[in-house]
């Protein structure tokens, strides 16, 4: 069974970019609100060499219906060449903020 709804997980190189791509989120209505974390420590692979790097993450609550809509966004407005866009159902939760998440999404 499907989540109907979920939290979309990115990150990005500064504070700045992470406030602009939750905001860009929310005033379009892909997600309902989202959370920026951060300095956080990243330690990844990328160009064959392995970086350690400070970023910030952004995690945004939606419905399923709206991620490939929201992943879109978030590559169009991303400064990464390849930025991490990752979906993670939502279990359970309250019913009434499920609802809200629900209505703040409605195209």
């Amino acid at each position: 069974m499907a989540a109907e709804h979920v939290i979309v997980t990115s990150t990005t190189d500064s504070e700045a970019a992470a406030r602009e791509l939750a905001a860009q989120a929310v005033e379009a209505r892909l997600g309902a609100c989202a959370q920026v974390v951060g300095p956080i420590t990243s330690v990844y692979r990328w160009d064959g060499a392995v970086q350690t790097g400070q970023e910030w993450r952004v995690e945004i609550k939606t419905t399923a219906a709206r991620v490939p809509a929201l992943t879109e966004r978030l590559r169009q407005l991303h400064g990464y060449d390849l930025p991490e866009v990752i979906a993670t159902p939502i279990a359970g939760g309250s019913a009434e903020y499920l609802a809200w998440l629900e209505s703040e999404t409605a195209g």
